[in-house]
């Protein structure tokens, strides 16, 4: 007699890998994007486990009577009610450290092409217009002898500080309370990081204390030589507020891995030529979307081993 399958929802999309090695072990349901919860009563009694990208209200969870773990792609889990989740002893597990390097590595990638402009420079290459019209402009700005404020210091943003050494630049940060393993300069305040900085990278969740926290006051203190990136969330940034600031000249560009209402950009944002933007692609490479899905996996199948997992987030610790 075979033992009975575990039972794991994954509603909506996935990964595939996540699909493929969630079906060899487990059985798998797997719900369609804006149908995620249309389950049977008996769909949703045998349901132990979910795989999520980012998505699992309390609502959802209430409606899962026998859910041990909810184990989510991606490092932000905000999507996640982590707290209601923790209220009823059920673990929350996301995706970190397999990203760090990737997403360090783009941010660096698209504060150059901000400040030096080398995507609308091969663009320009590309339409002939070298041979026709002779050399790209020079760029207004350059990295050189800059002073970069890292809104953020954790895992990621400590590979993006250590990235940024080597281009010789000052590196200040903010987070919620000073850390005593750098040598970087703190600053108690993000407003008066902004002042103190001309460079200022976001690394911020989404929670409720960030929430358009990156404002018009911000974007006039970092001022008009002043470059603004984001590799967080959207949702700390007020795009009104930053649209009028590339606008007005409050600032001199920026570049944005991350939207407020992803994948809708504010239309103003495309003709802004101070602007460059990215479809949120900061960890997307095969290798290390494979290496997440794998983490998300391995969550699910070492909780239904071993009574353990690996990552769990901070609101609901490992029993």
């Amino acid at each position: 007699m075979t033992e009975e399958k575990i039972t794991v929802l994954v509603p909506g999309g996935m990964h595939p890998r996540v699909l493929k090695r969630l079906g060899e072990a487990f059985d798998l349901i797997q719900t369609r994007a804006g149908s995620e919860m249309e389950l049977s009563e008996e769909q949703r009694g045998r349901i132990r486990a979910v795989a999520t990208g980012n998505q699992m209200p309390a609502d959802w969870i209430d409606q899962l009577p026998n859910l041990e773990l909810i184990a989510n792609f991606g490092v932000g889990y905000d999507g996640v009610d982590a707290k209601h989740a923790a209220s009823r002893g059920i673990l929350v597990t996301n995706t970190p450290d397999v990203l760090n390097d990737e997403v360090a590595d783009t941010t660096i990638g698209l504060l150059l092409n901000t400040i030096r402009r080398f995507p609308v420079a091969e663009t320009y290459l590309r339409e002939g217009r070298w041979e026709k019209e002779g050399s790209f402009p020079l760029t207004p700005l350059s990295l050189k002898n800059r002073h970069v404020g890292l809104l953020g210091l954790g895992r990621i943003g400590l590979e993006i500080a250590k990235r940024l050494e080597p281009f010789k630049v000052k590196i200040s940060y903010h987070t919620r309370s000073p850390r005593n393993d750098v040598a970087y300069t703190y600053v108690p305040s993000l407003l008066e990081l902004a002042k103190s900085v001309d460079t200022l990278i976001s690394i911020i969740p989404a929670t409720p204390q960030t929430h358009k926290i990156i404002n018009s006051q911000v974007l006039q203190a970092l001022g008009p030589s002043g470059v603004f990136i984001n590799v967080g969330r959207g949702t700390s940034v007020d795009e009104d507020d930053l649209l009028e600031a590339l606008k007005s000249g409050t600032i001199a560009a920026a570049g944005l891995d991350v939207f407020y209402d992803e994948p809708r950009v504010p239309a103003g944002f495309f003709d802004l030529p101070n602007l460059c933007m990215l479809p949120h692609v900061a960890s997307a490479s095969v290798p290390t979307r494979d290496d997440m899905a794998d983490l998300v996996v391995d969550n699910i199948i070492d909780w239904f081993k071993t009574g353990r997992v690996l990552t769990p987030v901070p609101e609901t610790p490992p029993k």
